[in-house]
């Protein structure tokens, strides 16, 4: 296969995964580092694997540098997490339209709550669970991308989850609404008062 049309075929892919990992301002400039990686090493592609699976690897391995680094450590230490839209109390009436529109609104919303406790676990948690759940790799291609025994495979994702669950049950209320969809409710902060 020509770079061009692995370059076609896989840069939306490596884009969309980047920016589970690296939130969309770095990964822009993460993929061209990529994509430069594979244009460089397609001639030493033994196909031990899928070239879609080394390509993940390239790019886990890119991640995973950027993790690394200081500059990512403190830009993100300073960057705050999305805001989520409140609630809003409303007294019109609702219509189906209205319904499935707010059936889209509650899965949209529960999805961003979601991913932004995914993007709090920390990188080799987040990197297996976005693997698996969301790229839809197999657990023997996760540790070759990863460079990881099947085991540890096993292990992180299983750790990945249990934290996971943990984390949305500390901070959110789940519950069946009128129409028996799952939706969440965020659980209110408490705050310590001290004496004086």
């Amino acid at each position: 296969m020509e770079f061009d049309e692995i370059y076609e075929e896989l840069q939306p892919k490596i884009h969309n995964y980047l920016s589970r990992l690296l939130g969309d301002h770095e990964a822009e400039d993460s993929v061209q580092e990529v994509f430069a990686k594979v244009s460089r090493g397609l001639d030493s592609f033994k196909g031990q694997s899928k070239l879609s699976t080394w390509v993940y690897r390239i790019a886990t391995n890119t991640a995973i540098d950027k993790l690394r680094t200081p500059a990512y450590k403190h830009a993100s230490g300073l960057t705050s997490l999305e805001d989520t839209p409140g609630a809003e109390n409303t007294t019109s009436p609702i219509t189906p339209t209205d319904t499935a529109n707010d059936q889209k609104v509650i899965r949209k919303e529960m999805s961003e709550c979601v991913r932004e406790y995914v993007d709090r676990l920390p990188p080799d948690y987040r990197t297996v669970l976005i693997l698996k759940e969301l790229e839809g790799f197999k657990n023997k291609e996760i540790a070759y991308i990863l460079q990881i025994t099947l085991e540890n495979v096993k292990v992180r994702l299983h750790r990945a989850k249990v934290r996971l669950k943990k984390e949305l049950d500390d901070s959110c209320d789940f519950y069946h609404n009128e129409e028996g969809n799952l939706a969440c409710d965020r659980k209110p902060i408490l705050i310590e008062s001290k004496k004086p």
